[in-house]
Formats: C-alpha cells, structure tokens, sequence
C-alpha cells in the first residue's frame, strides 16, 4: 500500500489507519450514494451492507466523507446516519473540484467517485468499491457534459470496482473517452461492458479477467511497473437482480425528455433521471441498486486481499 498523506485535513479512522501501516487490505467506499443516490433508509442499509460485505472478507471498509472541515476516511455509524439523514439537502454533493471549498466552509460533504478517489489516493488506499461510474452524458458533443469521474480514474492510483456506467449515459463514448485517458478497463468473467442495472451494455470491454488473482496481478503491474494510475474493473449485475435492458432504455429515453422539458441539466440530470426510474419499476431499480453495490464491494474486498496477500 502507499503512504497516507500528511494532509492536514485528513483524518483517517484508527481502524483505517492501523490496518493501512500493517499494509492489511483496505476498500474505500463512497458517500454520495448515502446522501443522493438512495432513498431513506434504503441509502443507511446499502452502507452498512457494503462495509458487512468487506468485512466478511477480512478486509478493513472505509467509507469517505467530509465533516466540520475535515476529510474522513472511515466514517463512524454516528456519522454515517448525519450524512444520510432525511433533512440530508444540506450535505454537498463533493467531488474534487469542490474539496478545499467544501473544506474551507466546514460544510457536511458526501464524496462523489471523482471525489472518493482523491481522497482514497491521499489516504494511501489502493482499492474502492462503487455502484456504477459517471460518463459521458447523451447530446455530449453539445453540452460537453463529461463526468469528472473519468479523468479522476487517470489521475490516481486507484483500482475501482463498478457495475460498469449507468444505462442513463452514452456508454460507447464513455469508453471512448476512458481509452483517451489510458484507463485499462477490465470485464471481471465477461466481455461485455455492464450497464448498471443491465448485465450488458451491448459494447465489449478491452480486457477480461477470471480470478482475484489476476485482477491483483494487474494492478501490482500497473503500479509496481508505474505504467499509469487507475484501473476500473466492471462487474455485472448478479443474474437474478438484472434488469431488462429494453424495457430500460424505454424508461431512459421518456426520463430524459422529461429532464428536458423541465430545463433540469448538469449535476441534476442523474438524481433526476435515477428517481425517475424508481418511481417507474415501483422500487425494483432501488433494489437492484443495493444488490450491485452490495456484489462490487464483496470483489473489491477479494481484489484487494489478493493484491496485499501479494506481498505488495
């Protein structure tokens, strides 16, 4: 593992800190899906079950967030329940460009992947477990509306564990963009990029693994070899929770117009789009949401105990 930062607005849980200096796995887990991206008290139970779920692997989960102007790299479940309480409007939606602003203000902060990310790299960990990645929005090429996910997954040393990118966002440009970038991108057993609540996405992924083994040994390649920074590995869907891709993109394409009609764009369109989709499968997109979350961190807790079993 690499070395905690000596940044003064970071505080790392003791648990965290311990288990990174005995050089023990450790998975960070985001917080924007506890503030936004869920509903209560849904949001609290996908947290708990995402740090259960690496817990039981033997791996150290720490989720991040942003508290009384600190960055805080393993949330407590007191601070877990204030970032995803109902009167949660007030908590920022964080992702790097916003950190020192959201920092300077002492603000409540749920971090974002973009922002996960950052704060996982200071913090020394290696691996970070997710729902679905940003992209490239649909009618990108007018509004270059372009997550600042993608760029982030360049940027640090970060191994994240996806369901792929949301169905919502135009995937082949996504990956287009994420190649640009250098991102190796990894189909865990498939070939077939994953789209969120969909198993596919209809477009291949570069690469494909079948083991834990082999996605550690790509990653310790990856930096050992300092042939770049992130790497995304997709994980579909489990089977039994997967959604029709069809009868989805029928419900996209009627939730985007009425996105449009009602002039809502940027850092609203996905919240929008994704309650919108809720509200039309009558809660079964929420429970696939919390089944995919649940599988990404229980591979992203085996990836990294394969890395540190690795000797790394």
């Amino acid at each position: 593992m690499s070395n905690p930062s000596t940044s003064a607005y970071l505080n790392i849980a003791e648990e965290v800190r311990v288990a990174l200096a005995d050089g023990r796995p450790v998975v960070a887990l985001e917080s924007t899906v506890i503030a936004h991206g869920l509903p209560h008290p849904t949001n609290l139970e996908a947290a708990q079950s995402m740090e259960n779920a690496i817990r039981r692997e033997g791996v150290v989960p720490a989720t991040i967030g942003l508290l009384d102007g600190r960055i805080i790299v393993g949330l407590s479940a007191a601070q877990i329940e204030r970032l995803g309480h109902p009167g949660k409007s007030e908590v920022a939606k964080v992702s790097r460009r916003d950190l020192a602003v959201i920092l300077a203000q002492k603000r409540p902060g749920a971090t974002t992947v973009a922002g996960t990310l950052a704060c996982a790299h200071l913090a020394g960990i290696r691996f970070f477990a997710t729902g679905g990645i940003g992209g490239v929005h649909r009618g990108a090429g007018r509004t270059m509306d372009i997550s600042a996910d993608l760029p982030e997954l360049a940027r640090s040393p970060v191994l994240t564990v996806c369901a792929g990118a949301k169905s919502i966002l135009d995937l082949g440009l996504t990956l287009e963009y994420l190649e640009t970038q250098g991102v190796p991108v990894i189909g865990f057993q498939t070939d077939d990029f994953p789209a969120f609540y969909a198993r596919s996405s209809g477009y291949r992924v570069p690469h494909r693994a079948e083991s834990a083994r082999d996605i550690a040994a790509i990653a310790r390649t990856q930096w050992q070899g300092k042939l770049g920074s992130g790497i995304l590995v997709a994980c579909p869907i489990p089977e039994e929770h997967a959604m029709d891709p069809e009868a989805l993109e029928a419900l996209i394409n009627d939730a985007l117009a009425q996105a449009e009609a009602q002039q809502i764009t940027g850092a609203a369109v996905t919240p929008f789009l994704l309650a919108r989709i809720a509200q039309a499968t009558e809660g079964q997109s929420v429970s696939a949401n919390l089944a995919l979350l649940v599988n990404n961190a229980t591979w992203a807790a085996r990836f990294a105990r394969a890395y540190a079993e690795g000797g790394v």
